[in-house]
């Protein structure tokens, strides 16, 4: 045989073997998936957040708006300006207000000489009435003597008729005494009446004067300014606001207002810890507590309460939580962006795993894998526990893929509280096992019982397109 009828038949020979080793190796790798795995240990600490984002807003706010009509004449502050309770901010054309309550001074100054007048013409018609009434007794004395001197035959019938005319006269003029005096008492009650009158309308005219002055109601700084000097404003009518002049802002107090997912709502409680970042002071990091939380869901496309919406709704919705800073630095502005993280749940030596671990398999899936399992005689996974009475997930399972050999087991689990990248075990795993934590496509669509082949080396980079 030649030399190189041999060496074909050698190299044959070893291209046989080598396809029957490949072939071996492709069957006995058929159907193995490649899984990341991480030991179970406890964690010292885990912390439940609640992520929200939201703006600052004092607690104590005023919007200044017109009082009355007229032009504005002077600013006497500017935005940023701080200010104390009392403190003037604005001036208003005040040329007709003026005048009216100079008119009205003057129309009580005449008011009060009427007064006068009238009590002192009041007191003169008493005093005459005292004297009618005192000539009225002494023509009736003069009369009585006079009856019985008359009837005894002492005097003539012409100078009894006189005492009696006499005292006919005095009767009438003690009654014309008494009409003249009551109507005095009533031109007085008048002039007085009127009086009252000028010094009420004295009172809304002033109060019109002092609404063209503007003054501060609480202490705090100008958050915003936005008319200027010249403008017309006008007062509120029936619904329709006033001219908006300026918010002034009790910075003493400030708050984080942060809008929370509806899913997240019932995890908050009034007193949590919360750690809030505000954008406009990067680093840093400023603790707070809840101190208010919404009842009523507001919709995140247009910030108005379901209430006001007549129509079924089926977009987001989010609850106002109101987070109050326990130190808020000096230089704070309403509107700033803030974010607060809210902790809901803090538990101590827990057992955790990394959240994307968490897989969840339908119940069919796992009866059968358990059969499969007592089939093969080797029972490594045992069926799955019954669904809860009135469970809504009752053909759903979450558990655990455990490393068992070259097998992924699943293990059914209980969880409690989530923190940002880890859940916690609270049945169902022992620090020390080994389970499947990655890659995400492998958890999606690992199978119970599934043959893997665990890589934990780091994932090669991808080289940036240049």
């Amino acid at each position: 045989m030649k030399t190189w009828h041999k060496v074909g038949i050698g190299l044959g020979a070893a291209a046989l073997v080598g396809g029957i080793v490949l072939f071996s190796i492709n069957q006995a790798n058929k159907g193995v998936v490649t899984v990341q795995t991480a030991k179970v240990a406890k964690l010292d600490s885990l912390v439940s957040q609640v992520t929200a984002s939201g703006e600052v807003k004092p607690t104590t706010y005023t919007n200044i708006t017109a009082q009355g009509f007229g032009r504005i004449t002077e600013i006497l502050v500017k935005e940023g300006d701080h200010i104390k309770k009392g403190d003037k901010l604005l001036l208003q054309d005040n040329v007709q207000a003026n005048a009216d309550v100079q008119a009205q001074d003057a129309a009580i100054n005449s008011g009060e000489s009427s007064v006068q007048a009238a009590d002192a013409s009041y007191k003169a018609a008493q005093s005459d009435l005292l004297t009618q009434e005192a000539n009225l007794e002494k023509a009736k004395l003069d009369y009585d003597r006079g009856q019985g001197l008359y009837k005894d035959g002492l005097i003539a019938k012409q100078d009894y008729d006189q005492r009696k005319t006499t005292y006919d006269a005095a009767v009438a003029t003690v009654e014309a005494s008494k009409a003249r005096m009551l109507a005095q008492k009533a031109q007085l009650d008048q002039v007085r009446a009127q009086l009252n009158q000028s010094k009420a309308v004295l009172v809304h005219t002033k109060d019109v004067l002092s609404k063209t002055t503007y003054y501060s109601p609480i202490n705090g700084i100008v958050s915003y300014l936005p008319v200027r000097m010249g403008e017309y404003v006008v007062p509120g009518i029936q619904n329709a606001t006033g001219s908006f002049l300026m918010t002034l802002s009790d910075m003493s107090v400030v708050t984080s207002e942060v809008k929370v997912d509806e899913t997240d709502i019932v995890n908050v409680k009034i007193g949590q810890d919360a750690d809030v970042t505000i954008d406009a002071v990067p680093g840093k990091v400023f603790k707070g507590k809840v101190t208010e939380i919404g009842s009523q869901a507001v919709l995140r496309s247009s910030g108005l309460a379901t209430t006001q919406t007549t129509t079924s709704n089926q977009e987001a919705k989010d609850f106002k939580v109101v987070v109050t800073l326990e130190d808020p630095p000096e230089n704070l502005r309403p509107g700033l962006s803030t974010t607060a993280k809210i902790k809901t749940a803090e538990r101590k030596d827990v057992i955790g795993i990394p959240i994307q671990a968490l897989a969840v398999r339908s119940r069919k899936d796992l009866e059968e894998a358990a059969k499969n399992s007592k089939k093969s005689g080797n029972v490594t996974l045992a069926a799955p526990p019954p669904p809860a009475a009135g469970d809504p997930k009752k053909d759903e399972v979450q558990g655990i893929f455990v490393v068992n050999g070259k097998k992924a087991i699943f293990r059914p689990v209980e969880t409690g509280i989530s923190g940002v990248t880890d859940i916690e075990i609270t049945k169902g795993l022992q620090s020390g096992d080994e389970i499947v934590v990655g890659s995400y496509k492998a958890l999606r669509t690992l199978k119970p019982e599934a043959m893997i082949k665990v890589d934990n080396s780091a994932p090669k980079k991808t080289e940036d397109s240049q």
